[in-house]
């Protein structure tokens, strides 16, 4: 694997290392030794997988606080989606910042979101399959989601949203006391 940089703080695109012949590739998409020494996280305790069937649909932005926050690793395996991750992390120097990509199943790349940041997909395609690993599991009482559209953050989204959940549409703007993230 290949482990680029993000302009945000411990985020990582991870491209694979395709090894190829005339039948095609292979290519390990997560290796606990290569992620360790990275310094990323090496435990994973859920695998998701989500299908958007119309291009525009928007899931997020997401998070959970305290011990249930949680790392993801974000594959696109199917159709092409925008991901966009937002730091969270009130020490970081990166806070408040976003940054988002493209990722497809022909670039094959992988988002890596650290603990702290927000995190949504926006379909660029109809029947678009995501597939994610989760560091920690679900907890409801802990789940916490800023507005795709919140004027704080500005984020730049490829095209306009065109599905949007009753939930995520109703989260509100930033407010770092009710949002969980003071220091």
């Amino acid at each position: 694997m290949k482990f680029h940089a993000t302009p945000l703080a411990g985020a990582r695109l991870i491209e694979l290392d395709k090894r190829g012949d005339e039948r095609g590739f292979f290519a390990r998409a997560f290796c606990e030794r290569e992620f360790g020494a990275q310094g990323l996280e090496t435990r994973f305790v859920n695998v998701n997988n989500s299908l958007s069937s119309a291009r525009g649909t928007l899931r997020g932005l997401h998070y959970q606080i305290g011990e249930a926050a949680e790392v993801k690793l974000v594959r696109c395996i199917s159709g092409a989606l925008w991901d966009a991750i937002l730091d969270l992390r009130p020490e970081s120097p990166t806070f408040g910042r976003w940054f988002g990509e493209t990722l497809s199943a022909d670039n094959r790349l992988m988002m890596y979101v650290p603990r702290g940041f927000a995190h949504a997909i926006l379909t660029l395609e109809p029947d678009t399959e995501a597939l994610y690993l989760v560091s920690a599991h679900y907890a409801p009482a802990s789940e916490r989601g800023v507005r795709w559209d919140d004027p704080r953050f500005a984020i730049n989204w490829p095209i306009a949203p065109q599905e949007i959940s009753a939930k995520d549409a109703a989260w509100p703007d930033f407010d770092p006391a009710t949002h969980g993230v003071e220091p």
